[in-house]
């Protein structure tokens, strides 16, 4: 059985993508007349790239919800509402509490065979991010991982937030490098 913040989390994720990426039309209308009587909500976009010292198929799976835990630290703990028992799955649904917001996130592409990963999270008024992650094998012992951040604020009272978290994003490669082969060098032992 459903309880009521589970239900209202996934109708709000639903609204949230029928708005933000299944209707871009209507999306596109609802901005435009945002800007024609206040300042446009910022809408940034960044990526960083770099190489982890491991295969592919030990790398991929390191990108799930799930599976994140194991490297991404003690801020990166997601409760999933679905699917339960947790796993990573496309489709899966969790949030994740930063400070005093709870972010809602969903997956919505976990292809590991392609090592393509897509994300779509949001702070209720505040603002919508898509995480994607793009892994290309460089050999037997190299995996290139390209990440984009796209960020959009709700209203523009968050304009700056959604900045400063953006030009925090273009510097993040070097940590979750590190993260993730520290990772994978105590789990080789």
């Amino acid at each position: 059985m459903m309880t009521p913040a589970i239900s209202i989390a996934l109708r709000t994720t639903a609204m949230l993508l029928s708005l933000f990426v299944l209707n871009p039309t209507q999306a596109k209308a609802q901005a435009t007349n945002q800007m024609s009587t206040t300042t446009a909500p910022a809408h940034i976009t960044n990526s960083f790239d770099f190489e982890v010292r491991a295969p592919f198929a030990r790398v991929a799976p390191l990108f799930g919800p799930e599976a994140e835990r194991a490297w991404a630290g003690e801020h990166w703990n997601p409760t999933f509402l679905y699917p339960q028992p947790a796993r990573d799955t496309q489709g899966a649904v969790f949030t994740i509490q930063h400070g005093p917001h709870t972010t809602i996130w969903v997956n919505t592409l976990f292809d590991l065979a392609a090592g393509r990963m897509q994300y779509v999270y949001f702070i209720p008024d505040t603002l919508v991010t898509t995480v994607d992650v793009a892994l290309t094998s460089l050999g037997p012992s190299r995996t290139a991982v390209h990440v984009t951040y796209t960020r959009t604020a709700l209203n523009p009272s968050v304009n700056s937030d959604v900045i400063t978290r953006g030009e925090s994003d273009r510097t993040s490669g070097p940590i979750w490098q590190k993260q993730i082969e520290t990772h994978l060098a105590l789990h080789d032992k």
